[in-house]
């Protein structure tokens, strides 16, 4: 080897290791900036060690940090680390103004390789700043935060696609660490206090730790209610199962339990209010039973029980007594619910000899009962079969939207201070060819179960407009409110279908959409954008079931909504119970207060709707008017009944009318 080749190999070998020696600094720097910033919520501390660790990771003469406010208008400086920082940090543009802008209108990165990609237009605005600056956006969880920009290479010089792909990487690490510390400078604003911000650190620093407990067990154990598992529950089932093989013994059951609508508990509690009462229930339960005994939480509301050495005469005495632990009403969130559950039992070895047959046996039976509404079925291989159960209500929910048994009837509502029919509900009734009419809270919550609340709700919209449709050509000026859910309101491509079907039936402007009041539980900011967007097409809102929920009446305010419905458990029982007149009666001040008609349910006899009257409510709904009717028979209801229909729907509130 000659003296020249060797030197050029340790030249190369040089460089090879200042280029692995600067890869591992970088790699401590990311790490040891995620170790600082990991336990750090202070906002305004997080955000100097970001600069300080990115101006060093980039060699940049200035690192500065922007930050958007939340009406995405403005951009401050909030940290900056470096030359003439004094200067810069703590001041505030327009969005409209700098590279910072740019970056966030596209969402992308900032440096001199993006010239190439620019307009010639831009690229003339731009080229002189382009070699001395180098931006990155930080995005958080859910929205843009901010950005990291570097000004000015130390040494001189342009800032190198390297550093990009640096800045980028530091970027991404640092974005959620960034949005915590915001989210903690938020909390400490509004409590204003330093203690209470330690006590909501400690708070913090506790559920972290019992997170990491949680953690460690979740693969046996439910983190809500800190019962086994599916897992853990099916592995006990097979090691008592292969004992009773092995050393033989007596039967065993077991049980599948499921609350009964629990969906609508849900709804009206809300997320946390429904894990409460399944936390509440799933230990109501387990005191049922004894230690020797198994106790599961296999999936959402459904339970399942490990019963050892039972037969079926004392498997269904333990049935009775899980269902007795819940028979007293559960206290969740300042209220009393009451909760009802269904048992289907399978026993081995009669029931099946494996380990999925006696699942699959016993949930048949769970759905066998509920469909013939006991609460305790024993699975019986001629009546629980598969199909007859989850399956076949799957069945026969397509075959019902395919062969049009679903039908819509229309419950009228009349205006108090006219007598007029001011506006219809639709209901929908299921007229099932073998088994006759189907209670709708049955078919309603099979629907969710099933995945078919979707088409069927587009169904019901559908028929909605057509109806209203044809009694226009008739001269009825009938407003119809429909019940939409949730989430199918927020879901993707609903604005898209809903404008599919207003095309074919131009007469949104007289549909109602029926919300319920857990809308408060959702994505607030995406729901007033999608309300709004059918508020242009020409729907209107009301809040369904008032006063079972948890509203905010500043979000309330904010939402295009026209009317509240008091719920029906208020208004029946007003005139035996002051506190739900109370609760009526400010229900319909608050509405009208903020300029919205009030609609009473449950109106089940004459003295009701006149003490609705006497308290200025505006319309009212119920069985002494009429109970829901098919349209042939509501349409003569128009004509012939005591309440003349309206020749406008347009109603005065009960304050206006009492005015003039």
């Amino acid at each position: 080897m000659t003296e020249k080749s060797e030197n050029s190999d340790q030249k190369t070998l040089q460089a090879v290791r200042e280029e692995l020696a600067q890869r591992e600094y970088e790699i401590s720097l990311l790490r040891e900036t995620t170790q600082a910033i990991g336990s750090e919520l202070d906002f305004d501390t997080v955000l100097q060690i970001i600069a300080d660790r990115a101006r060093e990771l980039i060699r940049s003469e200035t690192l500065l940090i922007p930050i958007l406010d939340e009406a995405c208008g403005l951009y401050t400086y909030q940290a900056g680390s470096g030359r003439d920082i004094d200067e810069i940090v703590g001041e505030s543009l327009p969005i409209e103004f700098g590279v910072c802008g740019w970056v966030w209108r596209h969402k992308r990165a900032w440096w001199r390789g993006m010239l190439s990609e620019l307009s010639e237009e831009e690229r003339n605005r731009w080229e002189k700043e382009a070699g001395t600056l180098i931006m990155v956006p930080l995005i958080g969880r859910k929205h843009f935060l901010g950005g990291l920009a570097g000004i000015d290479k130390q040494g001189g010089g342009d800032f190198s696609e390297r550093d990009l792909k640096l800045l980028e990487l530091f970027a991404g690490h640092v974005a959620i660490a960034i949005e915590n510390a915001m989210a903690v400078k938020e909390v400490e604003s509004a409590r204003r206090a330093t203690e209470d911000y330690q006590h909501a650190l400690q708070n913090l620093n506790r559920r972290l730790s019992m997170a990491n407990q949680e953690l460690e067990n979740l693969s046996l154990y439910d983190q809500l209610t800190k019962l086994p598992n599916r897992s853990l529950f099916l592995d006990r089932v097979r090691q008592h199962l292969d004992a009773v093989n092995d050393k033989g013994g007596l039967p065993f059951a077991v049980l599948i339990v499921d609350i009964n609508r629990f969906q609508d508990i849900n709804d009206v509690l809300g997320q946390d209010g429904g894990d409460e009462l399944l936390k509440i229930v799933s230990k109501r339960y387990l005191n049922a039973l004894t230690s020797k005994h198994t106790l599961s939480r296999m999936s959402g509301d459904e339970f399942a029980v490990l019963l050892c050495d039972i037969d079926e005469r004392r498997a269904v005495e333990m049935a009775e007594r899980v269902l007795d632990s819940i028979k007293d009403p559960v206290r969740v969130m300042q209220q009393e619910v009451v909760v009802t559950a269904t048992v289907g039992i399978a026993i081995y070895p009669q029931h099946g000899g494996t380990v999925s047959e006696l699942i699959k046996h016993g949930d048949a039976a769970m759905n066998t009962a509920k469909r013939e509404q006991h609460a305790i079925h024993l699975f019986d291989e001629d009546r629980d079969s598969i199909d007859s159960g989850r399956l076949g209500m799957v069945r026969d929910l397509k075959n019902a939207l395919d062969g049009e048994e679903f039908e819509l009837h229309y419950q009228p509502k009349v205006a108090l201070f006219s007598g007029n029919i001011v506006g219809v509900e639709a209901l929908a009734r299921w007229h099932h060819k073998q088994r006759g009419w189907v209670p709708p809270d049955m078919f309603i919550t099979a629907l969710e179960q099933t995945g078919l609340i979707a088409p069927f709700s587009y169904w019901v919209i559908e028929t909605a407009l057509k109806q209203r449709q044809q009694w226009l050509k008739k001269g009825h000026e009938v407003k119809i409110a429909i019940n939409i859910p949730i989430t199918l309101i927020l879901a993707p491509g609903f604005i898209t279908e809903l404008n599919a079907i207003v095309d074919r039936y131009p007469t949104a402007n007289g549909i109602v959409i029926e919300i319920t009041e857990n809308i408060f539980m959702s994505d607030y900011q995406r729901l007033n954008t999608v309300l709004r967007q059918l508020q242009e097409i020409g729907f209107n809102f009301s809040i369904d079931d008032f006063g079972t929920g948890h509203s905010s009446l500043s979000r309330l305010r904010q939402l295009p909504v026209t009317e509240l419905k008091v719920d029906r458990s208020f208004v029946m029982d007003m005139l035996k119970s002051k506190d739900d007149e109370i609760i009526v009666k400010s229900t319909i001040e608050l509405a009208h207060n903020l300029g919205l008609m009030v609609v009473a349910e449950g109106v089940e006899n004459e003295d009701i709707m006149r003490q609705l009257y006497r308290m200025r409510c505006d319309i009212a709904q119920g069985y002494h008017i009429s109970k829901a009717l098919p349209p042939a028979e509501i349409e003569h209801f128009f004509t012939t009944s005591k309440w003349p229909l309206s020749p406008s729907i347009e109603e005065k509130s009960g304050s206006q009318q009492n005015e003039q």
